[in-house]
């Protein structure tokens, strides 16, 4: 279950987020790299997760015109991420020549290429928020939509709240990767996101990883919570 579970490294300096992977890298698979930190830091940042063992989630969530995201991915390639997210509301075009492009990239260099998640409906999002948007689709049938069109342009998975995960796994096959923020344990306090889910009930239905961070970054003993967040992954 380690590997399943994402720590969001959401500080603004290097030090703590040092402090956060060295007590916390035996408990978490990857740590989540937000834009937060990046803006603060920068790719060492990458770095210094590689050399204490973890992977990395490169949040980045990049939405913009194909050849600037395709672009900036390539870049990412680099750093050796693990995984990296772009929004799927950027279209097919961005998302189809992202793929493309760091599969090129990671052939010029002899890498594996990292996961490609595309973002499709935000965990802070309802369906009254669709209607504001004048989306006529609720948050869970726009999460296919989109989710749908990413598969087709490319993408290995989507960034989607865990009560899209069946949904999404029935529709588009369960090697479809699912990344699920939202994650929040019965004894958590509660967050601002509304679409949420416990750890167990993520990966009953299936979900490839959880991201949570407060949970773990605000108790008092951080790698209690982390070892009774696996346990309760674990169904313990």
């Amino acid at each position: 279950m380690k590997e399943k579970l994402v720590f969001a490294l959401d500080v603004s300096n290097f030090e703590e987020a040092e402090s956060l992977v060295k007590e916390l890298k035996d408990y978490v698979g990857v740590f989540k790299v937000g834009k937060e930190l990046f803006t603060a830091v920068g790719p060492d940042i990458f770095k210094m997760i590689i050399k204490n063992g973890g992977n990395v989630f490169a949040d980045m969530k990049y939405n913009d015109i194909p050849n600037t995201v395709a672009s900036a991915s390539r870049v990412l390639v680099n750093y050796d991420v693990q995984i990296f997210n772009i929004h799927a509301n950027g279209g097919y075009e961005m998302i189809k020549q992202t793929r493309e492009a760091i599969d090129d990239e990671a052939k010029k260099l002899g890498k594996k290429r990292p996961v490609l998640l595309a973002v499709t409906v935000l965990t802070s999002l309802s369906d009254e928020d669709m209607k504001m948007m004048n989306i006529n689709e609720t948050a869970k049938e726009h999460v296919l939509t989109l989710a749908k069109m990413a598969k087709d342009a490319g993408a290995d998975g989507v960034v989607c709240s865990p009560q899209e995960v069946t949904l999404i796994k029935e529709n588009l096959g369960s090697d479809f990767i699912t990344l699920t923020p939202g994650i929040r344990p019965a004894w958590s306090v509660k967050g601002d996101q509304k679409r949420i889910m416990t750890p167990r009930e993520a990966v009953e239905k299936g979900t490839n990883y959880i991201v949570v961070g407060r949970p773990i970054k605000a108790a008092e003993n951080r790698v209690e919570a982390a070892k009774k967040i696996l346990d309760e992954m674990e169904g313990k």
